[in-house]
């Protein structure tokens, strides 16, 4: 859900709390064949990508998400050649994959293509050219048709896809079926990770349910936060594998990795980030152990 004004945007975060933008400026604001889309800019965190009414990143603290999401998985695996991004249009989860020195090859499916070209019109900062780079295969498909007819296997899964919406394009691909299939599209010592909704305390179940269910079919499932202002808080990701254990790495052994493969300086991860965001507070632990829920096909989660 989501209204629009001339000043003021605001994203139902449950039906009993929203969070409220000012707007200088409404650049696009039109709908897909799967989803509406709004690019904004506003005073406080400068232009913002809309989709079905949830922010999905702004300029801003656009980093803090994105390295988040790419680089914990990426250092976790030992040489990373091939990588296999699940949405992502605007193109920033791509350019922070491609800083990666080992990367030789790139896959990247967002079903919606329109996504992608208002992303390069409107916000270009995101993907600094990275739709550009010869290490890169772009396709707009279904990302579960694809994954079920390809025979390559990706040493790193990055999924990156919206809320999973009831009328959105997202929810099939939470669920114990998909990534039990997901798994077999790993190379032996391959690594996945994806957003994994709120760990606030009051909408956190999502993000449990996410873990539950991956750990259906990874042996290793370490899910982890960063605080993202223009998410209203604290946001999840998980990173999933069946050998390899993001905790096992120490803050200088992450350094080191980040200094002999990346070739840019990051603004939020390193190794001291990388500690402190596996060490999720005391209740999203214990919620952990009493949740049980396991998200599939036949009883999906769906956000608000």
């Amino acid at each position: 859900m989501k209204e629009m004004s001339a000043n003021w945007f605001w994203e139902f975060v449950t039906p009993h709390l929203i969070q409220q933008f000012s707007i200088s400026d409404i650049l696009y604001n039109g709908k897909t064949e799967f989803q509406s889309v709004q690019v904004i800019d506003t005073p406080g965190f400068g232009k913002c990508l809309i989709l079905d009414g949830k922010i999905q990143c702004s300029e801003v603290d656009e980093f803090i998400y994105h390295e988040s999401l790419v680089h914990p998985p990426m250092i976790t695996h030992p040489k990373p050649e091939t990588v296999f991004i699940v949405g992502g249009g605007e193109g920033a989860t791509l350019r922070e994959v491609l800083a990666h020195g080992t990367v030789k090859r790139v896959v990247m499916v967002d079903i919606d293509k329109q996504v992608v070209d208002i992303s390069k019109e409107f916000l270009p900062s995101l993907s600094q050219g990275s739709f550009e780079d010869s290490r890169l295969e772009l396709l707009h498909v279904d990302a579960l048709k694809y994954l079920d007819e390809t025979q390559e296997k990706f040493d790193v899964v990055i999924i990156d896809l919206t809320e999973p919406l009831e009328e959105g394009p997202a929810y099939l691909l939470y669920t114990r079926e998909f990534y039990q299939g997901l798994k077999d599209k790993l190379t032996q010592d391959g690594v996945v990770a994806l957003q994994s909704g709120s760990t606030s305390m009051i909408i956190s179940l999502g993000f449990i349910a996410v873990a539950n269910t991956l750990r259906t079919a990874f042996s290793v499932v370490a899910p982890y936060q960063s605080e993202i202002p223009s998410f209203g808080g604290t946001w999840g990701f998980t990173v999933a594998s069946q050998n390899l254990d993001p905790l096992e790495l120490s803050p200088e052994e992450v350094d080191r990795r980040i200094s002999s493969r990346i070739n840019k300086t990051l603004r939020f991860y390193d190794g001291l980030t990388h500690r402190g965001m596996f060490s999720i507070p005391k209740y999203l632990r214990e919620g952990m152990a009493r949740e049980k829920r396991i998200i599939t096909r036949d009883k999906p989660l769906f956000t608000y």
